[in-house]
């Protein structure tokens, strides 16, 4: 009868015979990610699984909209860019399942109105990451020149790699016809909205947790900006 011999860093034979490989060997087998909302991971449902590199990042601040009197300039600041969290855990210090919650991008501003902070996101205690803060509507109409300041992005958290978000760029009247709104700050997996400088709504970002671009008016009502929503992405492996 012919033997084979098994090199047992890598494989290992059971007591009915059957060949299988290690567990902890095999490497990157599947990625999951998770869009806004609650989900629930479950680490059973991977009976092969060894460890998993989570990240996490925060949902993006919207930026608030603009509404300025006839022949009068009303400019915003951006929305702030959420924050990045990233950890390596071994399977054995999860739970049975783990709660996943991916924040979404914060809301557009009304005419009048500041944008909505981002929403945070988690994979259950180990991995959290806040969300960016919405834009103002502090600037008042008028034709002088006048600013408004950006916003500040939020703290680093939780995770053994951990950022906060970038913060937004500030707006600048400098008469009745000409201003410029801030941008939006940037995410560890998005880039913040354009700043314009003509009338309109607030600049949407690209990629995953950044701000909003803020709105401009030199006399008609626009919106803000919605920020970019958050994601959670689990690397398993096995």
């Amino acid at each position: 009868m012919a033997r084979a011999c098994v090199c047992d860093d890598y494989f290992t034979v059971g007591s009915d015979g059957e060949l299988c490989l290690q567990p902890g060997t095999m490497g990157l087998r599947r990625i999951l990610h998770f869009n806004p909302g609650t989900h629930t991971f479950r680490k059973a449902s991977y009976p092969w699984l060894a460890r998993v590199l989570v990240e996490v990042q925060g949902g993006g601040g919207g930026s608030a909209g603009a509404d300025a009197a006839a022949n009068e300039c009303v400019a915003r600041p951006g929305g702030s860019g959420g924050g990045y969290s990233r950890s390596l855990l071994e399977v054995s210090a999860l739970g049975a399942s783990e709660p996943v919650i991916v924040g979404a991008g914060g809301s557009a501003g009304g005419s009048s109105s500041d944008g909505g902070d981002g929403g945070v996101s988690s994979f259950g205690s180990f991995v959290i990451a806040p969300g960016g803060y919405g834009g103002t509507s502090n600037m008042p109409s008028g034709t002088t020149a006048d600013t408004s300041q950006g916003i500040g992005g939020p703290q680093a958290g939780t995770g053994q790699f951990t950022m906060g978000g970038g913060s937004s760029g500030t707006a600048i009247r400098l008469n009745g016809t000409n201003g410029v709104a801030g941008a939006g700050g940037g995410s560890f997996l998005g880039t913040g909205g354009t700043g314009r400088s003509t009338q309109g709504v607030g600049a949407s970002p690209r990629g995953r947790g950044a701000g909003a671009g803020g709105a401009v008016s030199f006399g008609s009502a626009f919106a803000g900006g919605e920020g970019g929503s958050g994601i959670v992405i689990v690397h398993l492996y096995g």
